[in-house]
């Protein structure tokens, strides 16, 4: 979760920070973190950090109606990879692919590496449709300490150009991951293709892993034929003291490289800033990218000022500048 500054970009941040404060910005906004947006017919569906995942449903991106989670117990697989894991489900992820609503998730014990990521269907978001019913299909990745150096959470799905489903995840020790996945979306396809399109220099401190690495929360949006990675760096969940702000780069294959407007590698620590914190939010991050209707917009959470540092739903109108680079909306 974290950010890297030339002139440049040093100037598109002062425009984009005040653009959390613009009126593109959405009211009334609900207590949520990490959440991803997808619409069913009329309706837009937000799905957050939560327990059992949180739900929220909309007809306008405004006013929000709480739904049931998703999960009404934890799932037996989940408790028995992660033993602390009492369902408050992180993270996850929403897309629409061949007729049924895919919802991948992170299960994980707090500042270790002992995750998982699963995945659950439906045929419909709507509650009250006879079709109705999450189908959980059980873990997809999972992440061991002393094994792996990485994190098994915060999954994203998306397509390359050829049509093949690749997910991207990832948090904090080596970076961010890109693995393929079946073509059913239920395992990693064979035989095994694993990138890293991510990174931050890490260093160790008196517990680990130190601020230097916060990296986590990737998000692949794909525009005009590029890949655009958005990622998360520093620090999220800490209230006042939260100092998150998301940054991108982009690739012209899914499997990058990822470069910033710098051109300088997001695996080696890489990213064009898009948006920090203010006096008015103390950070802001975890965001998610959707095209409705024609216009891009930018779904992500932030630390309310006004409200002890809670964490709020935050929605802009993104823009593109002529090199092709995200702009918020106050930026026009």
């Amino acid at each position: 979760m974290r950010s890297v500054l030339s002139l440049s970009t040093l100037f598109i941040s002062l425009i984009c920070v005040a653009g959390v404060q613009a009126q593109s910005v959405l009211q009334p906004r609900i207590s949520v973190h990490d959440p991803v947006m997808i619409r069913q017919d009329s309706t837009y569906y937000l799905f957050a950090t939560g327990r059992g995942i949180s739900v929220w449903s909309s007809k306008d991106q405004q006013n929000w109606q709480r739904e049931k989670p998703v999960f009404e117990t934890a799932p037996a697989w989940a408790v028995q990879a992660v033993p602390s894991f009492k369902n408050h489900i992180w993270a996850p992820d929403i897309s629409f692919h061949n007729g049924k609503y895919y919802l991948f998730y992170s299960v994980s014990a707090f500042g270790k590496n002992t995750s998982c990521i699963g995945l659950v269907t439906n045929k419909t978001l709507n509650p009250a449709s006879p079709d109705y019913k999450w189908e959980d299909v059980g873990k997809i990745i999972q992440s061991i300490p002393g094994r792996d150096d990485w994190n098994a959470i915060d999954p994203n799905l998306q397509f390359d150009e050829a049509g093949k489903p690749w997910l991207s995840y990832g948090s904090f020790w080596g970076g961010l991951k890109l693995v393929q996945l079946r073509d059913d979306l239920t395992a990693v396809a064979e035989p095994q293709e694993w990138y890293t399109i991510a990174s931050r220099k890490r260093s160790e401190g008196p517990n680990g892993l130190v601020n230097d690495s916060a990296i986590e929360a990737p998000f692949i949006f794909k525009k005009d034929n590029r890949y655009y990675l958005f990622a998360s760096f520093d620090l999220c969940c800490k209230g006042p003291n939260s100092t998150y702000k998301i940054v991108v780069g982009r690739a012209d294959k899914i499997t990058g490289p990822y470069v910033d407007r710098e051109g300088k590698k997001m695996v080696l620590g890489g990213g064009t800033l898009v948006l920090q914190g203010d006096k008015n939010w103390h950070g802001v991050g975890h965001n998610s990218a959707y095209t409705f209707n024609g216009t891009d917009y930018l779904v992500f959470h932030g630390y309310d000022a006004a409200d002890g540092g809670k964490s709020k739903l935050l929605i802009q109108k993104m823009n593109w500048d002529s090199d092709g680079w995200p702009l918020l909306a106050a930026e026009q």
